[in-house]
């Protein structure tokens, strides 16, 4: 195959962590200033607000982040 018809390469774990590191921050930041607004609809706003990222990679990042900066 030629470079025209190969699949994209897929980047290293380490390089998706690094390029999309602030980003997850950033969402996992916007997800918890809404718990206080919400309050006990929160947890199942946030569960389906997870389930809605993609990459899952990137879903994964977001939900420890939350872990972390909920802590």
């Amino acid at each position: 195959m030629n470079d025209l018809t190969d699949p994209p390469a897929k980047p290293s774990r380490a390089a998706f962590h690094q390029q999309n590191q602030a980003r997850a921050e950033a969402e996992a930041q916007r997800l918890l200033a809404a718990k206080q607004q919400m309050g006990g609809r929160w947890l199942a706003w946030v569960a389906a607000e997870l389930y809605a990222l993609s990459p899952a990679p990137f879903a994964q990042m977001v939900r420890r982040e939350l872990e972390r900066l909920s802590q």
